[in-house]
């Protein structure tokens, strides 16, 4: 048992990492963000096969007809997830659309609500609200990194827009009970190479290695190798230990952000950071706020 939580937790943790560092991937390739993505998919999904096909995946009756097709719808999500997210990027910074982006759970809140009838307590409302006056922080902050203030509203809009696709995602998830998490990692980015084929442009790939390793590093590293870290370690780790790891993501992108383009956040932006996470991690771990509490009675 410890062997499998210390495993699982050097897994999480270099998957967390490598997500971390994506952003750095997307604007130091240089191409549109469809191309990115595209790419990303096309690598990933030949990355995936030979897993799938490794694990005995790829055999008829895996997955039914329904759950591909979830699969697919999924899929669609994710891939609008990736492009919102990495046009979010050069707009408001690494560190900000990350921190924004990391509101997902709030979503799901929301759609577990419209679509399951689950119960929003008050305890949830107030994380909800302080992760919403974090944002505010954000919103009301000048832009860094060189970005316009229209520019930068836009760019938390699309990492907004991108944590709501991701909340999607994962809300098909939940009707793919007993399919290979690889094997719906495989559907997905095979969705995103039919959906982004008709825009990529085969017409100015790129003509530098440099720019080819940085796209081929997406899907096979940050795809392929990352999802076989994530899930292992989701195997293997209790989940209030996977939702303390997740906190990685985000401050490695915000350290990459700092070290590899020197963009620094204002102090206004740091706490609406901090907001942010401190309900992010209230939400995941259930944390008691305790100003819901019944007062005590007299005897």
């Amino acid at each position: 048992m410890q062997n499998d939580i210390r495993r699982g937790t050097i897994e999480m943790t270099a998957a967390m990492l490598i997500s971390g560092t994506i952003g750095w991937f997307v604007l130091v390739s240089g191409q549109p963000v469809e191309n990115v993505v595209f790419w990303r998919c096309a690598f990933g999904a030949v990355a995936l096969i030979a897993i799938c096909g490794a694990l005995g995946y790829l055999k008829p009756g895996v997955i039914t007809r329904r759950q591909l097709l979830i699969a697919v719808l999924g899929g669609i999500a994710i891939v609008s997830n990736w492009l919102l997210l990495f046009a979010a990027y050069p707009r408001s910074s690494i560190s900000i659309a990350t921190t924004v982006y990391n509101t997902q759970p709030f979503m799901l809140l929301g759609l577990g609500a419209l679509f399951l009838g689950e119960k929003i307590t008050l305890e949830k409302l107030a994380w909800l609200a302080l992760a919403f006056g974090g944002m505010m922080l954000i919103v009301q902050a000048k832009p860094g990194g060189g970005a316009t203030g229209g520019s930068y509203a836009i760019g938390i809009l699309l990492a907004l827009g991108a944590a709501l696709f991701y909340a999607l995602a994962a809300f098909a998830a939940k009707w793919l009970k007993g399919v290979p998490p690889h094997l719906v990692a495989l559907v997905h980015v095979l969705t995103g190479v039919a959906m982004l084929a008709p825009f990529a442009d085969f017409l100015n790939l790129p003509s530098d290695g440099q720019t080819w390793s940085l796209l081929a590093t997406m899907g096979f590293v940050h795809t392929g190798v990352m999802y076989i870290l994530l899930y292992g370690a989701i195997q293997r780790l209790p989940v209030h230990l996977t939702g303390a790891l997740s906190f990685i993501y985000p401050v490695a992108s915000i350290v990459v952000d700092r070290l590899a383009f020197g963009h620094l956040l204002q102090p206004v932006q740091m706490i609406g950071m901090a907001l942010i996470f401190l309900a992010v991690a209230g939400m995941n771990f259930g944390l008691k706020l305790g100003i819901f509490r019944r007062a005590p009675t007299a005897p």
